[in-house]
C-alpha cells in the first residue's frame, strides 16, 4: 500500500473512484441531494482548482482510494473520502487518514452526510469525534461553501487539537 499525492494524471481515476464509491449514499441520503453522476467532472476540477489537494492509495500499482485535504483559514479539511466499492474494508481509507492526519499540525475537520452512519463510524474508529449540532451548523458555514440543504443534513467531526483549540 502506497500512499502519494495524486496530479492531473490521475483525474479520470480521481472521478472513477469517487463515483463508484458515493453510490453507497444512493437511497441513504436524502433524495434531493442525490445526483447522477454523484460528483460531476466539473464539480471535481472546481475543487481541485479550489485548493483541495488529492492523495490516493495504491494497491498492486493501481489507485484504489482517494482523499482530499484543503487548508482552509486557520483548520485543515478532510474532503471527498472514497475507496472503491470492491476493495472497501481492506484498510485503504485507513492508511489515507493516517498519513494524511499526520502530515498535519492544525485542527482537523470532516464533514458527512448524517445519515452514512459507516462514515461517521469510520471518522470515530481514528479518534474523530462528533461536534455538537450548533456547532455543527456554524462550522459548515464557517469552513465549507455548501447548500443550505447540505448543511441541515451533514455532521462534522473533529480531532483532539480541534476541541483543545476551542476551550
Amino acid at each position: 500500500m502506497m500512499v502519494r499525492q495524486c496530479d492531473n494524471a490521475d483525474f479520470d481515476a480521481l472521478y472513477s473512484i469517487i463515483n463508484d464509491a458515493a453510490e453507497a449514499y444512493c437511497g441513504v441520503i436524502p433524495r434531493d441531494c442525490w445526483k447522477e453522476p454523484y460528483m460531476s467532472r466539473e464539480y471535481l476540477r472546481r475543487e481541485m482548482d479550489n485548493g483541495v489537494v488529492f492523495w490516493g492509495v495504491e494497491d498492486n500499482g493501481q489507485l484504489v482510494g482517494v482523499m482530499g485535504i484543503q487548508d482552509v483559514q486557520d483548520v485543515t479539511l478532510i474532503r471527498h473520502a472514497y475507496v472503491r466499492t470492491s476493495l472497501r474494508n481492506r484498510g485503504f481509507g485507513g492508511r489515507l487518514i493516517t498519513y494524511l492526519y499526520e502530515k498535519t499540525t492544525r485542527p482537523v475537520l470532516v464533514g458527512t452526510w448524517a445519515a452514512a452512519a459507516w462514515a461517521v463510524r469510520f471518522y470515530e474508529k481514528h479518534g474523530f469525534r462528533l461536534v455538537s449540532r450548533e456547532e455543527k451548523d456554524r462550522v459548515l458555514r464557517q469552513y465549507w461553501s455548501i447548500p443550505d440543504r447540505q448543511v441541515e443534513t451533514s455532521v462534522v467531526l473533529s480531532d483532539q487539537r480541534w476541541f483543545a483549540s476551542m476551550t
